[in-house]
């Protein structure tokens, strides 16, 4: 752990002016970003005694080796490289926001010829009109259900739009009125964009329009006898009503708003917020956060307005994307105000485009509503707590357990596991497993492809796990010696001082693990100690956990280290172990498919995938194919005579070669994957 005081900047260096700073470690990755009204005020909290500070921050200050900051122009703008810095780096000292669930939207593709209603899931995309979250997807799939008499609006994937229009017949949806069948020309584009701009103004809080529309229609068809056509749009404005009355009005004011909650502890929080348009709830949508550093209520709710409305500049700033207004509300209710409110609103009337009130309810319906979503967040923590009872804990005590029984200096924070997958020595494949803090890091994975000394894989798994040891620690050291150069962001022995707001490269391979675990017994934890020893790399320990009896081996060794079998620090090794056998075999199987499936004629020089297209197409099998002559082969579109003679010799070759072998295994070509 580093001394503080080792890498304090001079106070004359660090300017009063507004900033952004990041704590970095001695690798050069960011551990931690916070922005200031004045640097030099925030930073030297950091550097006084470190008996005075919060545990957690104490931590951070002995595990960095340096600090950079970069000075702007206004705390507006520091909020947002605040969060630029949070989202690329993910520092593991900030505060995370976890989602309780991925929550569903009804989305509208309005960036499409032909825009589409959909549930959608994961990262808002340009060009997309979003509404909800919703609790369930059931609950988007039946309003859209009972919009879709009205709003007739494209549904299907771009498969069954396609194979419509090219059959001249529209789905089910279209024979049932529920779909304007745009796809066999019932409506024009412009016709159907005008559909989809109806059914997105109904989501977005413009119902009496459209009902008040449809009652004029009704009496017209009923004043003229038309009573089947007064019939069906009777059941439509029904059909619309009752749409509406899955939204209870909480707010008879019409207000859009977002009403944030907040209940929790020093180690973890629940976050809920209600998204109130028209006056109505339109959805709800919860976090977990863990405490990773010492915060207050009111930095919790500036951080969590940065996360929820950041992603929603990014969007912002996207050209053609779709407009925010409905995404940054007129007014944002929270718990507690955050530091700055002043700056923090100007952010969001950046972003919305007019003004926005951030505010505490302090009376009325807007405070009951607030005591309702804390109430939610109360349950949210609650059913957290009782899902993961003890995980903060056991974590901490996990890797505390791992340090002891393998005497290493610190906490193994970071965790890199190894395993070889193969099938009788063919498609050789092993895979990289991070944790990190006890959570693993999915983005950080790596799948490795063993080569060999000679190309075809390894002898065994032995020499595979020296190869892909070597090959991962050789990336590192590689990108170790090229962030020494001079023009580098970071240096091996990083220096505080000031950097520009522009965003280094991540370097993944850069960062390098407290402990290496191998998935196998001595022969394996030889070969990976061979690998790191002949690389020079002493730094980094290492151990295997045998799966027979469950036993951790240290390299030289001659007896294994046996871990209680209620061991959390047992738990956490099987885990690791587990996870990297999973995503090894995973590869190996998407290998082993591809390397079954592909093609003689993918070997064929100038045949490309639309030429072999053309021909299956043409002659409708391999066996056909091998059947006809290169006159036969060369008529056909696309395919030139030496181009078919290629091909006539290819499939003759493989003729050849299976002729001893049974019908389906001929028939099938299968080659081993390049």
């Amino acid at each position: 752990m580093a001394d503080p005081a080792s890498y304090r900047p001079r106070p004359g260096e660090i300017p009063t002016t507004p900033g952004v700073y990041r704590f970095v470690d001695d690798h050069g990755r960011v551990i931690y970003v916070g922005k200031a009204k004045n640097l030099r005020a925030r930073l030297s909290n950091y550097f006084q005694d470190v008996a005075n500070l919060h545990p957690r921050t104490r931590t951070m200050v002995t595990t960095a080796a340096a600090v950079e900051w970069t000075v702007v122009g206004t705390e507006v703008e520091a909020l947002t490289l605040e969060y630029t810095w949070i989202k690329e780096f993910d520092p593991r000292f900030n505060v995370k926001y976890r989602d309780d669930k991925s929550y569903p939207y009804l989305a509208v593709t309005m960036g499409e010829e032909y825009p589409r209603a959909q549930v959608m899931r994961g990262a808002k995309r340009p060009g997309t009109r979003y509404f909800g979250p919703y609790g369930h997807a059931w609950a988007i799939r039946e309003t859209l259900d009972l919009l879709l008499r009205v709003f007739p609006v494209r549904t299907c994937s771009s498969g069954v739009f396609r194979r419509a229009a090219s059959s001249g017949r529209p789905c089910l949806l279209g024979y049932i009125d529920k779909c304007s069948a745009p796809c066999v020309g019932r409506v024009s584009p412009e016709e159907h964009r005008t559909l989809a701009e109806d059914f997105c103004d109904f989501m977005a809080g413009d119902t009496a329009r459209f009902v008040r529309r449809l009652e004029a229609r009704m009496k017209e068809a009923a004043a003229e006898m038309e009573y089947e056509q007064a019939g069906r749009l009777r059941d439509d404005i029904e059909a619309l009503r009752r749409a509406t009355e899955k939204n209870a009005v909480v707010l008879t004011d019409g207000t859009d708003a977002d009403v944030f909650a907040l209940a929790g502890d020093e180690l973890e929080a629940a976050v809920q917020v209600f998204h109130v348009r028209d006056g109505r709830i339109r959805g709800q949508r919860g976090w977990v956060v863990e405490k990773v550093e010492d915060v207050t209520d009111a930095e919790l709710v500036e951080h969590l307005l940065q996360q929820v409305y950041g992603a929603v500049d990014e969007v912002a700033d996207v050209e053609g994307a779709a407009p925010v207004r409905d995404a940054v509300p007129r007014e944002v209710l929270v718990p507690q105000l955050p530091p700055d409110p002043e700056q923090m609103a100007a952010w969001l009337r950046g972003i919305r485009g007019s003004r926005v009130d951030l505010r505490v309810p302090q009376r009325g319906d807007k405070r009951e509503l607030a005591a309702t979503v804390h109430a939610n967040a109360e349950h949210a923590l609650m059913l957290h707590r009782t899902r993961r009872a003890g995980d903060l804990t056991t974590r901490s005590q996990a890797l505390q357990e791992i340090q002891e029984a393998l005497e290493l200096d610190t906490a193994p924070l970071r965790i890199e596991c190894y395993d070889i997958s193969t099938t009788q020595g063919t498609h050789q494949v092993a895979s990289m497993v991070v944790f990190e803090d006890g959570l693993a890091r999915k983005g950080e994975y790596r799948h490795f492809a063993v080569r060999g000394p000679e190309g075809d894989g390894a002898r065994d798994d032995t020499a595979a796990m020296y190869e892909v040891v070597t090959r991962r620690f050789k990336r590192y050291l590689t990108e170790r010696s090229e962030t020494d150069e001079p023009e580098s962001d970071f240096t091996d022995a990083p220096e505080s001082a000031e950097v520009g707001p522009e965003v280094p490269e991540r370097r993944r391979f850069a960062y390098p693990p407290q402990l290496v675990v191998v998935d196998g017994g001595p022969p394996q934890v030889a070969a990976a100690a061979r690998a790191l020893a002949d690389l020079g790399i002493d730094d980094v320990a290492l151990c295997g956990l045998a799966k027979r009896l469950e036993e951790v081996w240290l390299p030289g060794e001659p007896f294994p280290v046996v871990l209680p079998r209620s061991s959390e620090g047992l738990y956490l090794l099987q885990r690791l172990r587990d996870e990297a056998h999973r995503f090894a075999i995973t590869y190996h199987r998407k290998r082993r498919s591809k390397g079954m499936t592909a093609s003689v004629l993918d070997d064929v020089p100038g045949l490309g995938p639309a030429r072999r297209k053309a021909l299956l197409a043409e002659f409708g099998s391999v066996k056909k194919m091998r059947a006809a002559t290169v006159e036969e082969i060369g008529a056909v579109r696309g395919m030139g005579a030496s181009t078919a003679a290629a091909v006539v010799e290819a499939l003759s070759t493989v003729s050849r070669d299976t002729v001893a072998a049974p019908p389906d295994v001929g028939e099938s070509i299968a080659t081993e994957s390049k």
